[in-house]
């Protein structure tokens, strides 16, 4: 596994996907779920986050402390990137947020853009670009080709769930980008869903199944 790809593995994000898994778990149980797992993948992504020295006053006296030193902007790709947004805003709640509409081609499975709202200078921002699902690649491609076109270097891929393919498509488009999965499923069905996934992801979060 290349050092920018991290598989998160830990038992409690592993009981939430398989809770997610599950084909009868209710829409409201589902989105929560996204979204705690969202705040573990978050605080793993963040990890090298910059510091900066500050101060502040305590009830007792002033003291010496550490704050976020970075920029930083949240980036969903429509629709289904929403369900891990508040998730993000709660590591970051001063971050930025941009927004890329886009939407998969049932025959070519190529990625269709339809909305794009960005920060127009990146390039001293961190940029987290969030999907629940890493599957063929191609809106997370788009999506990093659409931030780099604004400036951003330094720019992270955030997803639940992931497929070989997906993963490797992005490494080999944009090796400089660091991706971070809840799991790496086993691969995709022949209308590009991820095996054995959670079916579309978007629809499970907003009740359009």
């Amino acid at each position: 596994m290349r050092a920018n790809i991290h598989i998160i593995n830990h038992p409690i994000i592993s009981d939430k996907l398989a809770r997610m898994r599950d084909a009868d778990t209710p829409r409201p149980e589902f989105k929560r779920l996204a979204h705690e797992v969202s705040l573990f993948l978050g605080y793993e992504a963040s990890r090298n986050t910059a510091l900066k020295d500050a101060q502040t006053q305590t009830p007792l006296e002033r003291t010496d402390v550490k704050r976020i030193g970075e920029d930083v902007c949240i980036v969903p790709i429509l629709r289904a990137g929403m369900g891990m947004l508040d998730a993000m805003l709660a590591i970051f709640p001063e971050a930025r947020v941009g927004h890329l509409g886009m939407y998969r081609d049932h025959e070519t499975l190529k990625p269709v853009e339809y909305y794009c709202n960005l920060p127009e200078n990146l390039s001293k921002t961190t940029v987290y670009i969030i999907d629940p699902m890493l599957a063929t690649g191609g809106s997370a491609i788009w999506a990093v080709d659409a931030v780099k076109k604004r400036g951003a270097k330094r720019i992270k891929s955030v997803n639940i769930f992931g497929a070989p393919a997906g993963l490797e498509a992005l490494s080999k488009a944009h090796p400089d980008v660091e991706i971070y999965l809840g799991a790496l499923d086993r691969c995709l069905n022949e209308n590009g869903y991820i095996l054995p996934g959670v079916g579309d992801a978007g629809d499970r979060i907003f009740g359009t199944l």
